[in-house]
């Protein structure tokens, strides 16, 4: 820092010209010697100091031009349409551009893998959605399609996943209770009412989602933060788990739903665990034994296999070839799946009358299904180099729902083990998804009566096994304690909320407490003093840096977070507290001090009146003289005059007293009257955090700025972004007592300007009313 107000920055390199002459040599000495070289390069600058109003006339600011982009949507042309066709149907730019021999043998085999995985998966999950097994294959068929013509990530595997088939499953149960009595007919009529709440339900997501996505909501999303998500699918996983034990112990339960609804199936699990039979639990068993098996072995082999072993198909062969041979259903009263009718639906309209029942569930489902579906889009694109549209992903998986529903599939998203899968075994593009459709339309049309003897318990045990990826983020919570302990309880409130308060209700309660947390967050920022860093225009925490000292006579504070209505007051309580001076104490003094002396004032002042009328009053009387009388009478009256009117000679005796006590120090300053100083003489508050302010933020600073000059301390800005300034001076924050030049470039800027402009102690004479 020169004098002046000059900044000095100038870059010096010490390196000796020989060594800048040997570039390979300096390359191949640098991972040797980068420390030394960094210590050896000095950084200069020259610059004059800079405030608000010179940075304003050196850069020519000026306001940005606002950008209306809804003008540009609502611009109508060829070139724009035919923009907009390619926007909402992005095979038409994938699919020309399609590299055939080097994709396609990938995409093949990937597809069937899929397929392989999704059959099972499907007839499984269509259970934990409380809907015969055939509509699970439906919505593994009709929605994959659709994505594919829809779509923008070439990685993730849409379809049934257990979290979404738990959801529509406590929908369905609570619209469609279990009927009182086994009877065939109820049964079907029971089943006919869930699938008509369930593809109804499938509508009404779609159109949400499509909804959001014309209108670039996808950005909502972002409300569901990680821990959130990782909590909120653990907790579902544990619904899972538990709606599966009915199958697993053949056990007839009653319908629960709404708030403590898991707790109370548990409690009637355990009560009615006596009447399990015994043929349902062994075949659960047996092929959750040979499912985790299987899996073992494709980790351990994962490097010399070309694809994983299909577990779960050969486990949905053998189980019901079993059943069939060995008559499990009639024997050892094993229920099977029954009935798979062969070929495709007719389309069926939405129950309307349903959708007010539906609004809320529906709006649930939408935004679970896409935050899962964009989350690992995302992951896969970041993985393999291309970008994920979150506004048409929105729209693909709503009409993937939309259209699904109308052919009587449930809510789908896109499933994690799937999609690992799919990339694992060569997949590249969408075509992966059309391949596995295909395969899963011909078990519809041809071979889905095969799986008639399908024991259910076998499917229990398919859905349970799977769940080991989401039940293994309970980890999450030794992790997070590490690493991060708001997140932890984001993660802890949403994991009990969902346990208690069921699925629906608990993703509006975590998602309600991530954001008062937020608020809570900014509400107790980090407050910090700042000190400088030596040699350096750095200024840094005090409290965190030992060699970073506080400047004489200047304090530098500084929020880690905005200033707004919510931490407004703390921000202030924090700068008083910070500053080691309790102000709020001092002023009042300074008050009391000063009305005091007003009274004594004007006490005297009243004195003084009485006294100057006394006078008047004895002069009047003393100064009747007789005609009579002689001339040297009337002089010494007279003289007696004088004598009397002395009080009215003090008075001008306190005029020129006043003249001269004019030459004495303003009796308001805190030294003066006696009060403690602050050790400091200008206060800086670095605002580079903040990101907006609010008119509470303003009014916050008018009475920093007011409170600290009442304890005779100046205050300056520094660091604040355009942005802000703006909305500084539309909030009329600058006036003839702050003015652009409290605001400075940075806070070196300021401390130098505070520096060479001390604020002088307040000794300057005053005028003292003349009486």
């Amino acid at each position: 820092m020169r004098p002046g107000g000059v900044l000095s920055l100038e870059v010096r390199d010490s390196r000796s010209k020989k060594d800048l002459l040997r570039p390979r040599d300096m390359q191949a000495l640098l991972p040797a010697t980068r420390a030394m070289e960094l210590r050896k390069q000095d950084y200069h600058m020259e610059r004059p100091l800079l405030n608000q109003e010179h940075l304003e006339e050196l850069g020519h600011w000026g306001s940005a031009p606002r950008t209306r982009q809804w003008r540009t949507w609502l611009q109508c042309s060829r070139a724009r349409a035919h923009a907009l066709l390619l926007q909402r149907l992005p095979i038409l730019v994938w699919l020309p551009r399609y590299p055939v021999r080097d994709w396609l043998l990938g995409d093949l085999l990937s597809g069937l893998s899929v397929a392989i995985m999704q059959l099972p998966q499907g007839l499984a999950y269509a259970l934990l959605a409380g809907l015969p097994p055939v509509f699970g294959l439906y919505s593994s068929f009709y929605p994959v399609f659709i994505y594919f013509l829809f779509g923008t990530s070439r990685h993730i595997s849409v379809g049934t996943f257990a979290v979404m088939s738990v959801m529509v499953g406590s929908v369905t149960e609570s619209l469609a209770p279990q009927a009182l009595n086994d009877s065939t007919i109820n049964e079907t009529a029971r089943d006919a009412a869930r699938v008509q709440v369930a593809s109804t339900l499938s509508v009404l997501v779609g159109l949400f989602q499509v909804g959001l996505g014309l209108v670039h909501f996808g950005f909502v999303v972002t409300y569901l933060s990680e821990p959130l998500v990782r909590g909120y699918t653990t907790a579902a996983a544990v619904q899972v788990f538990v709606s599966q034990l009915k199958y697993v112990f053949e056990l007839h339960l009653s319908s629960h739903s709404g708030p403590l609804s898991l707790i109370y199936t548990v409690l009637e699990v355990c009560w009615k665990l006596p009447d399990s039979k015994v043929g349902t639990m062994v075949t659960a068993a047996v092929a959750g034994v040979v499912l985790v098996l299987v899996k073992l072995l494709n980790d351990k082999l994962q490097q010399q296999l070309p694809m994983p072993i299909p577990g779960e198909l050969l486990t949905l062969i053998g189980a019901t070839s079993i059943s069939y041979g060995m008559d499990l259903k009639h024997r050892f009263k094993v229920s099977v799946v029954g009935n798979i009718p062969t070929g495709l639906v007719s389309p069926v309209a939405p129950n309307a009358q349903l959708f007010s029942k539906l609004m809320g569930s529906a709006f649930t489902i939408a935004l679970v299904g896409f935050a899962i579906a964009i989350s690992l889009g995302k992951i896969f694109a970041l993985r393999h180099s291309y970008r994920v549209d979150s506004n048409q992903e929105l729209v693909a998986l709503g009409l993937s729902n939309l259209i699904g529903g109308i052919f009587r599939c449930f809510p789908v998203s896109c499933s994690m083990s799937r999609s690992l899968v799919q990339e694992s075994t060569g997949g590249n593009s969408q075509v992966a998804g059309a391949v596995s459709s295909f395969f899963i339309l011909l078990i519809i049309v041809k071979l889905g009566e095969l799986f008639h003897d399908l024991p259910k318990a076998v499917l229990a045990a398919i859905v349970i096994v799977n769940l080991k990826g989401m039940l293994r983020q309970l980890s999450d919570i030794c992790s997070l304690w590490k690493a991060n302990r708001a997140d932890l309880l984001i993660w802890l409130v949403t994991f009990i909320a969902t346990i208690l308060l069921n699925l629906d209700l608990g993703l509006v309660a975590a998602v309600i407490f991530s954001l008062l947390l937020v608020v809570v967050r900014t509400q107790r920022p980090h407050y910090s003093i700042l000190g400088q860093v030596p040699d350096t225009d750095i200024y840094r925490d005090v409290a965190e840096y030992s060699e970073a000292k506080e400047v004489p006579g200047v304090k530098v504070f500084r929020s880690s977070a905005t200033v707004y209505f919510a931490n407004a007051e703390f921000y202030s309580d924090a700068l008083k507290q910070r500053c080691g001076v309790d102000v709020d104490l001092l002023i009042s003094q300074k008050k009391k001090l000063l009305k005091k002396q007003e009274q004594l004032k004007l006490k005297q002042l009243q004195k003084e009146k009485k006294l100057q009328k006394q006078a008047t009053s004895s002069k009047d009387t003393s100064v009747s003289i007789n005609v009579n009388t002689s001339l040297e009478d009337m002089s010494n009256n007279v003289e007696d005059c004088k004598v009397m009117v002395s009080p009215g000679d003090k008075m001008e005796d306190a005029t020129a007293s006043g003249q001269e006590d004019s030459k004495a120090p303003d009796v308001s300053t805190l030294k003066a009257l006696g009060l403690p100083q602050p050790d400091f003489h200008s206060l800086i508050l670095d605002l580079s955090a903040l990101s907006f302010v609010d008119t509470v933020c303003l009014k916050s600073l008018k009475n920093i700025f007011r409170d600290f000059r009442e304890i005779e301390v100046e205050v300056y800005m520094a660091a604040c972004h355009s942005p802000v300034v703006s909305q500084l001076e539309a909030g009329h924050f600058f006036d003839a007592s702050v003015t652009k030049k409290h605001l400075f470039a940075s806070v070196h800027d300021a401390v130098t300007f505070a520096l060479q402009h001390p604020r002088p102690v307040p000794d300057s004479p005053v005028s003292v009313t003349r009486l």
